[in-house]
Formats: C-alpha cells, sequence, structure tokens
C-alpha cells in the first residue's frame, strides 16, 4: 500500500485560495503556452492545430526522441518518452522489485524514492546526505549499503530538497563501483543543467547508467508531464515500454508536439531558468544569513531549491503554518524526512521574489517570539 503523499497533501491544502507567494514547489519560472510557440515561428500554432488527436507511440513521438537523444548525445534508440520522470522512476522500480531485493537511494529525497519501491516489496536502503558535509554523497557509506542482492543504486543531482551537486569524478567512481558489481546505476537528473557554480555533465555520457529527465524542472514546463528515460539495455528498454503500454499506453501527441519545441530550443528556456535561479538565490542568501541565529542552511550547488533548517531543531510545520497564515507558502521539512527543516524555492515569482524574500525575513525576525 502506498503511503499518504505528505507534501502533495500540503500542496493541495493550500491551493484554494493560493497564498501569495508560493515558494513550497521545485519548478522554474512559467511559461505560457502562447510564450512556447512563438519560439518556434508563427507556423507552430496551425501545425498543432492540424495535428490528428490520436494515441502516440508508446515510446514516444519519434520527432520528440530525436530532439531529446541529440541533446543527451544519444542513439535515438535509447531514448523512451514518459509521462513525466514519476512514471519513469515507477517503471524503474518495478523492473528492479524481486522477493529479497533492495535499492539504495538518498535521504532526505523526493519521497517516491522511499515510498514507490518499499510498496513493491523492495527493501529500501538509504544513503545519508548530511548538512554537516555540504549533503554530499558518501561513496563508502554506499559501498556498504551495497550487496549480492542490490538491484540499482539511485543518485539525484542536482538534488531535490537540498540543492547538492554530484561532481563529475564522483558521478563516474558511483558508476563504475555500480557497473563492475552489475548494479543497475540510475541518476535523476532534472534539475540539470541547472547549476550555480561549476557545470557537470549529464550522466548519459556514462555507459551503464539509466538517466531519468523531464521538462517540469529545469525547463519549467511541468504542466506538459514530459519526462524520459535514457537507457542503453536492451533489456531494461523492453521492460519499460511493456510497463508502459500495460499502465500509461502513450503520451498525448499535443504535449510532445509542444515538448518538441522546448527541447529544440532548449537554449532560451533554460538560459531564462538560470538568469532567474540565478538572481534569486542571491536574494535567498542575503535573507537567511542574516537571520543566522534562527536558521542555518547550505548554499545550494544547482537546481531551484533549497532546504535551510531551524537552528533550535523544531519541527518546521508550525513555522510553515505560521508562514502560510501570511501568504508565504514553504514546504515543511516532514515531508522528506527531516522535521527540523524546510523547503523553499527560488525558481519561481520573477515579478514577486524580491517582495516574498522581504516577508520571509520579516517572519523570521518575529518567529522566536511567537513559537514561544
Amino acid at each position: 500500500m502506498l503511503k499518504s503523499f505528505l507534501l502533495e497533501d500540503w500542496l493541495e491544502a493550500h491551493t484554494e485560495p493560493m497564498p501569495e507567494f508560493p515558494l513550497a514547489g521545485s519548478t522554474g519560472p512559467a511559461w505560457t503556452l502562447r510564450n512556447l510557440l512563438e519560439l518556434d515561428g508563427g507556423s507552430s500554432l496551425e501545425r498543432m492545430l492540424e495535428s490528428d488527436i490520436l494515441y502516440s507511440r508508446a515510446a514516444g513521438a519519434t520527432a520528440l526522441r530525436q530532439a531529446v537523444a541529440q541533446m543527451q548525445d544519444v542513439p535515438i534508440e535509447h531514448v523512451l518518452i514518459m509521462t513525466g520522470a514519476a512514471e519513469a522512476l515507477s517503471h524503474i522500480f518495478a523492473a528492479a522489485a524481486e522477493p529479497g531485493a533492495n535499492v539504495i537511494v538518498p535521504t532526505p529525497c523526493f519521497p517516491p524514492y522511499n515510498v514507490v519501491p518499499e510498496a513493491l516489496g523492495l527493501d529500501v536502503r538509504a544513503y545519508r546526505l548530511r548538512r554537516e558535509d555540504s549533503y554530499a554523497v558518501d561513496l563508502d557509506e554506499i559501498r556498504r549499503l551495497t550487496d549480492s542482492r542490490t538491484k540499482l543504486i539511485l543518485v539525484n543531482s542536482p538534488h531535490n530538497p537540498t540543492g547538492s551537486v554530484i561532481d563529475d569524478k564522483t558521478m563516474e567512481a558511483l558508476h563504475d563501483f555500480a557497473a563492475e558489481r552489475g548494479v543497475q546505476f540510475v541518476c535523476d537528473e532534472v534539475y540539470h543543467p541547472i547549476y550555480h557554480g561549476m557545470a557537470m555533465t549529464s550522466a548519459s555520457r556514462l555507459a551503464s547508467a539509466t538517466v531519468v529527465g523531464d521538462l517540469s524542472k529545469a525547463f519549467a514546463l511541468s504542466g506538459l508531464r514530459i519526462g524520459w528515460i535514457v537507457e542503453s539495455d536492451q533489456r531494461r528498454r523492453d521492460l519499460y515500454l511493456t510497463a508502459r503500454e500495460y499502465c500509461t499506453v502513450s503520451n498525448s501527441p499535443i504535449t510532445e508536439f509542444l515538448g518538441e519545441i522546448a527541447v529544440r530550443h532548449r537554449r532560451v528556456i533554460l538560459d531564462r531558468t538560470r538568469d532567474v535561479a540565478k538572481t534569486h538565490v542571491k536574494l535567498l542568501e542575503q535573507v537567511l544569513e542574516e537571520h543566522a541565529g534562527v536558521v542555518g542552511w547550505v548554499r545550494p550547488g544547482g537546481g531551484m531549491t533549497a532546504l535551510p533548517w531551524l537552528i533550535s531543531g523544531a519541527n518546521s510545520r508550525k513555522f510553515c503554518e505560521y508562514a502560510a497564515a501570511r501568504g508565504l507558502l514553504l514546504a515543511p521539512g516532514d515531508c522528506f524526512g527531516v522535521p527540523d527543516h524546510f523547503r523553499v524555492s527560488f525558481g519561481v515569482g520573477r515579478d514577486w521574489y524580491a517582495v516574498a524574500m522581504q516577508r520571509l525575513g520579516a517572519l523570521l525576525s518575529t518567529w522566536p517570539a511567537s513559537s514561544a
């Protein structure tokens, strides 16, 4: 049985009315349909209107797969289109599920990393990303957790919710360790290539890596529900495609058409996300540093989310409820298994983010007294 999705429950509970400053999400600056079509010139709308509204191919429209393959520098045969990264991860975990098997995932993490494999009967083993280590991956810990029953090792870089980044050398070491033991190496890189320091290379360069990507995070097009798996192993591709044929069949040809436009014009879209994130993370940094007696944080190396914590060690849900009542929506840390933390986005609100940071600063100034 699947556990309650605490993060989605929290977000849903604060949808109507929508708070003035929604900072609990994890995506980037929104695009309108008009914005996206204009990237491709005046003929795009007419071509879309002439499209047949039929099933797409289970593996995804050829033009979209070609665009993703070119972006990832892999053969088109290695690319399978999914309904977001969520479907991709579900099929990956399902293919690994067998009696007595285990999977190794990070913590804190995007909640389905734990819940989905656990519901499938897998033993979920977590390696901890510790704030005192700037949320770096501990290679030795992963090695200790791995045994003959380990089916896959999953990494997420840039990481949700901490924004930590695995450097290329460490990524290669993890990949090689897994490959030598016949363990599937999965990299969820939905925030690639949004970095706030040294840029890293996609894990699709690694011979045995299974790479998960989507248009929801770095591309900030979550409403299209387009994701993909880059997989060089034919047997696994067959398993994922069969699962898709039974579960979702295919994506909409309309969203795949729009997704192809986005991937082909990725430079414009990703530059916009980088620009917004670069500007906003500085504003967030200023507020958190000014209130270092109340909150601590590790500056994100990539992505569009950060995971500050309350210095007091108190559960952050009360603080998040306090903030939500005053128009500022944050995500409580118990949604990620770290109750004294909270997630804050810096990829949204191009027109209002500076005002939101003023509000956050005011809330942090009054919080110690209000929580006494």
